[in-house]
């Protein structure tokens, strides 16, 4: 059973985004505040789930949590900013989006970057140690592989409804094939040939 909490009496919001070393599609992130006393022994790290776990896992989270959002940063803006400043500020969104204001912030990962007031800790591997860590990362998870499943149908070839977005082999072919599409990272290296080493 993953921890209720870094701090008890304290309202805590966990945050974590999905998608970073994806090819194409946006950063999604998600914030979440749970209630003290909620405990599922299921939650976990999104990624150790099964695909109906996390969605059962989502309901569940969206019904008793305090509070809950999503966002995203877009494929233009990750090209702008690079993926991890995009992180940052899809969080900061999801983050701001809360229909409560947490008293401090659980973030997923070794630093983070805010203009909000809030006060927070960042932990390495969060997602596998706090629950409302853990929570955020199967909404952001959840809500992200249903978007690919949404670009799949519109740009087929990739099997995004598969991979999500990330450089698997059959993603890899389909840009060998097809190109890339409009929602693919111009910034970022898409086939293992463009990538050059300097020695």
């Amino acid at each position: 059973m993953l921890l209720p909490y870094l701090e008890s009496d304290r309202l805590e919001a966990g945050c974590d985004e999905v998608g970073r070393g994806c090819l194409c599609g946006p950063v999604v992130a998600a914030a979440v505040i749970l209630p003290a006393d909620y405990a599922d022994e299921l939650i976990n790290d999104s990624k150790k789930l099964s695909k109906s776990n996390r969605e059962s896992l989502a309901l569940e989270i969206k019904k008793y949590a305090i509070a809950w959002a999503i966002a995203e940063a877009s494929v233009e803006e990750i090209d702008q900013i690079n993926i991890l400043n995009a992180s940052f500020l899809a969080m900061n969104r999801a983050i701001e989006s809360l229909s409560t204001n947490p008293e401090h912030l659980l973030i997923d990962g070794n630093r983070f970057k805010t203009n909000n007031s809030i006060p927070y800790s960042c932990i390495i591997k969060g997602d596998g140690k706090y629950a409302s860590i853990a929570a955020a990362s199967i909404l952001a998870k959840v809500y992200r592989d249903d978007l690919m499943c949404e670009y799949a149908s519109k740009y087929p070839g990739y099997s995004w409804e598969k991979n999500a977005g990330y450089p698997t082999l059959a993603h890899r072919e389909g840009i060998r094939k097809l190109g890339l599409t409009p929602i693919h990272r111009k910034s970022f290296k898409h086939l293992p040939e463009q990538i050059k080493f300097d020695f």
